[in-house]
């Protein structure tokens, strides 16, 4: 059945950074209880590591959201004044070796400082031998990419965000064909829900089929890149 082209708003949901919102799985059940154990503690530092779209981004602004922790990235000037949490996003690329030390130190004397990256910190770069033993002795906290149980949690949420209901078949074959990552699904579910509306098409397999075969570069695009 063909449905009619409906003229429509751009629409894309609001990420929501809460833990009700993270999606728990035997992907991430692991690191989930290390975050969990280490933030009991409120003091010192952790490294959360995975590959992007895993969630790591989500669990840490959770926790920096819950505890009012300053935000340090890449590109940014980094401020080591207070005493209060710190969350340090892509703490790999930084590129403030100075900084980062300071930091580590702060977590020895009791900051609570949580850093994420793609990789662990034994592979960060850095030309200082006092930051390489600090980033060497940090606890790693790891969260594996998306198994079957989150991306079709992730997608179902995704879709209902849009006030869609497809077939219980459509996930999948999602799931067998898409990039694994949430960053991805994201991507997809947007895609899926504007093809729908430009065709005048109800969103199911042959719909994703079509997409899937037409569209290349379909996740590369920089508006939905996760860490």
């Amino acid at each position: 059945m063909t449905i009619p082209a409906q003229f429509r708003l751009p629409f894309e949901p609001a990420t929501v950074w809460t833990r009700d919102a993270f999606v728990l799985s035997d992907a991430n059940r692991s690191a989930v209880m290390a975050l969990d154990d280490w933030a009991a503690l409120g003091r010192g530092a952790l490294a959360l590591v995975g590959p992007a779209g895993s969630g790591k981004s989500h669990l840490a602004h959770a926790w920096s959201d819950a505890n009012g922790a300053a935000l340090i990235f890449p590109g940014r000037p980094a401020t080591l004044e207070g005493s209060g949490p710190v969350l340090v996003e892509d703490a790999d690329m930084l590129g403030q070796d100075e900084v980062l030390f300071h930091l580590l130190n702060q977590a020895l004397a009791g900051r609570a400082v949580l850093l994420t990256a793609r990789e662990r910190p034994l592979t960060w770069p850095t030309a200082l031998p006092d930051l390489r033993s600090r980033l060497n002795a940090l606890t790693v906290a790891e969260i594996a990419p998306p198994d079957d149980a989150q991306l079709r949690a992730v997608l179902e949420a995704l879709f209902k965000a849009r006030h869609i209901k497809p077939e219980p078949d459509l996930y999948p074959y999602l799931q067998a064909r898409m990039e694994r990552s949430v960053a991805a699904a994201r991507i997809l579910v947007s895609r899926m829900d504007e093809a729908a509306a430009a065709r005048g098409r109800a969103i199911n397999r042959a719909l994703a089929r079509e997409l899937l075969e037409e569209t290349s570069d379909l996740f590369d695009d920089e508006a939905f890149v996760a860490v």
